[in-house]
């Protein structure tokens, strides 16, 4: 018996080698890093593993390199936009803390937002902005960011807010038509746009609703703590900052910019710019504070180049500001563009790992194993969903991964009969929305840098991404809407 034919593909048994290696590698990480993990442990995790890739493919089934290199670039070229994404979200929550925007934002929303209804609220209000926005990273990083204020100021665990801004913001993301994912999903599979987003309604809809009535019923089980909270946090919000009904024309603006569907890189751009000139008018004080590295309570006036110098800072590095409550200043401080490198250095260690695996053949040996063992509906859709998650999980990248499972499966949804619709509905119910539930995952580490809660903290209760895996295998148990092609 020959272990390894040179010439071949790997077989699927060594396919799975790389991945043996990069879940034993991520344990040891964890033990040993813990939280820090994601500061380069994970990273790294993912280029050892696709150096086990090569090391196999070349040295025992004597594959050029050009194969590899051609195939991390396509998969690198194909997340460029992406990063781009990842750095202007930075620049936007530092220079809309900064200018004073999400301050004003939180100042209002407490005296429109009751307590009574928060969850649920929130969760509503994320959908629709993420739906029209089609982009649950910017929902999250502009109100997102904003609702979390608010429902500190209102007595809510981190872990609930956090639920229920994710909850809303990628179903709005799954469901609209401007969203990356979804078209991707749908384009990955052979499927019409439209034909997959309302064929998604069937298992999106129930999961949706049955979050929203979760939140509900918490939040009119709530009970502030006191009201004193509220109070503390207008109060130190208006002696920290300049708060300005004015200030509401950068996210308005910032609207009428996505529903023109600029694209979002450049709506993107403009906020943190429009953001920029509107510190200069209202928050001299803190720029100031920012430029110098010390926080004065008021500066008389505020040079050019200071201004500069602050605007700049809030875009790309730390700021902290001293509000003097120990919660409000932790909410305000930011990081910026230099917040999402750890992010950005994540999705190009996956997109390497999954362009190894595409290069090497190992990723079609796989598709062919499972082609020969699935046989049931059920079963079929159970494993795509499995695979959404487990591929979530091993290259830490939804994109790669909606690209990976949808690579996987079409073949045998093909041979099977059934239409291109439920594959990618079946990968959007997993690969999609569980991104945000994995530490290392880009995602999972982008919302939890930008809402400053931790993924685990807040996995528990992001309810709609919990149910929707659960809810596509259900209405595959059940059948419904499910129908073979005709010969």
């Amino acid at each position: 018996m020959k272990f390894f034919n040179r010439g071949e593909k790997p077989s699927w048994w060594v396919s799975l080698i790389p991945f043996l290696v990069l879940i034993a590698t991520l344990v040891v990480v964890i033990k040993v890093f813990g939280a820090d993990a994601l500061e380069g442990g994970s990273q790294v995790s993912l280029l050892f593993a696709t150096g086990v890739v090569v090391a196999i493919s070349m040295a025992f089934y004597r594959i050029p390199w050009k194969n590899f290199e051609d195939a991390i670039l396509d998969n690198i070229r194909s997340v460029g936009s992406s990063i781009i994404i990842l750095l202007l979200i930075g620049a936007v929550a530092g220079s809309w803390m900064v200018s004073g925007v999400v301050p004003t934002m939180i100042y209002y929303g407490m005296k429109v937002i009751f307590p009574s209804i928060f969850l649920f609220a929130t969760c509503l209000i994320c959908a629709l902005i993420s739906i029209m926005t089609g982009s649950s990273w910017t929902t999250i990083a502009t109100v997102g960011v904003a609702l979390v204020g608010i429902g500190t100021a209102q007595g809510y665990e981190p872990g609930w807010i956090a639920g229920a801004i994710i909850s809303g913001a990628y179903f709005g993301d799954k469901v609209s038509p401007l969203s990356d994912t979804t078209v991707l999903a749908s384009s990955s599979a052979g499927t019409p746009l439209f034909t997959h987003i309302k064929f998604m309604m069937i298992t999106t809809v129930p999961s949706f609703l049955i979050a929203m009535i979760v939140f509900l019923v918490v939040s009119l089980c709530h009970e502030m703590p006191n009201t004193v909270m509220t109070a503390d946090f207008t109060a130190d919000l208006t002696s920290t900052y300049n708060i300005s009904p004015w200030l509401m024309l950068v996210p308005v603006l910032t609207g009428i910019l996505i529903a023109r569907k600029v694209p979002a890189i450049v709506t993107l751009f403009v906020a943190s710019l429009l953001a920029g000139v509107a510190a200069f008018f209202f928050q001299p004080h803190i720029l100031g504070a920012v430029a110098s590295g010390n926080l004065p309570a008021s500066v008389q006036s505020l040079s050019f180049l200071d201004g500069f110098k602050g605007v700049f800072i809030s875009y790309y590095g730390s700021t902290a500001i001293d509000t003097g409550n120990a919660v409000l200043n932790d909410l305000v401080s930011t990081r910026g563009m230099t917040g999402m490198l750890n992010t950005i250095f994540l999705i190009i260690s996956a997109v390497t790992f999954g362009g190894a695996l595409v290069g090497s053949g190992m990723l079609q040996s796989l598709t062919e194993l499972l082609t020969r063992c699935i046989k049931r509906r059920v079963t079929m859709v159970s494993a795509t969903v499995g695979t959404g998650i487990f591929s979530n999980m091993i290259t830490g990248d939804q994109y790669l991964s909606i690209i990976l499972t949808s690579s996987l499966y079409k073949k045998l949804y093909e041979e099977r009969g059934y239409e291109t619709k439920l594959l990618s509905r079946s990968v959007e119910d997993s690969a999609t929305v569980v991104s945000v539930l994995i530490p290392w995952n880009s995602c999972g580490m982008t919302q939890a840098t930008v809402l400053k809660v931790s993924t685990l903290t807040y996995l528990p209760y992001c309810l709609f991404n919990i149910i929707s895996p659960l809810m596509s295998i259900l209405i595959a148990m059940i059948g419904y809407k499910i129908a073979r092609k005709s010969k």
